[in-house]
């Protein structure tokens, strides 16, 4: 998990990366919860995350947004920290040309900026959402939504209630088959503390990641 420094556009965007040696693993970049509340690219769901994706043979990236950690920059309430993810995911794309496949990961404000990403990346080919905070800001520019993804919370997660996640997968206007998962985990708030509902949210993203996978390959594969 060498450090990583990746000019973004307002300096340096501290970094971690894990490289797979096969030219064609696929990609996952992961944006970590809101910068003003503590969160960085070592939160705890951040760092699970990355190493679910390093066990099945992705390479891996999580940074810091602007003015976190030693990033360079001040908060932007969003353009900026979107132009961030941007730039990385430029950085992952320069890096393995021929990777295979393609995936976005957020955290709670990360999903925000990671859903954004999306509707202006079309290679992405799939996403996880954990913890979207669908009652805090307005996720309507997915209209549609491109691809095929997860929505993941906690069963007690007072910052964003399951009902509001829920409410976001129904109304999301999807292309034709697109289809949007939504998980919830048992006895989980909304940093999954503890053993438990932290492996459950481990196991939910990796079962979502291998069976989809299958179908990105083989679409693929019939293009």
């Amino acid at each position: 998990m060498p450090e990583l420094i990746i000019n973004g556009p307002v300096g340096r965007l501290e970094s971690r990366y894990h490289h797979e040696p096969d030219p064609r693993s696929p990609l996952a970049l992961i944006l970590h919860p809101h910068p003003q509340f503590g969160g960085t690219m070592n939160n705890q769901v951040v760092y699970h995350l990355y190493y679910t994706f390093v066990e099945r043979g992705f390479s891996v990236l999580r940074f810091n947004f602007r003015g976190v950690g030693r990033s360079q920059g001040y908060f932007d309430n969003g353009p900026g920290e979107l132009a961030d993810a941007a730039t990385a995911l430029d950085w992952m794309q320069i890096a393995k040309p021929d990777s295979k496949a393609c995936w976005i990961v957020g955290v709670s404000f990360g999903t925000w900026i990671a859903m954004q990403l999306l509707m202006r990346r079309p290679e992405i080919d799939s996403f996880i959402c954990v913890a979207p905070p669908a009652n805090l800001y307005d996720f309507s520019f997915l209209a549609p939504c491109p691809a095929s993804g997860l929505l993941v919370n906690g069963d007690r997660d007072r910052v964003v209630p399951s009902a509001s996640v829920a409410e976001l997968s129904q109304k999301t206007k999807v292309q034709k088959g697109i289809i949007l998962q939504h998980d919830i985990i048992p006895e989980a708030n909304h940093f999954f503390e503890g053993e438990a509902p932290m492996a459950a949210l481990q196991e939910s993203v990796g079962s979502y990641v291998d069976t989809r996978m299958v179908d990105i390959l083989k679409n693929k594969s019939d293009d």
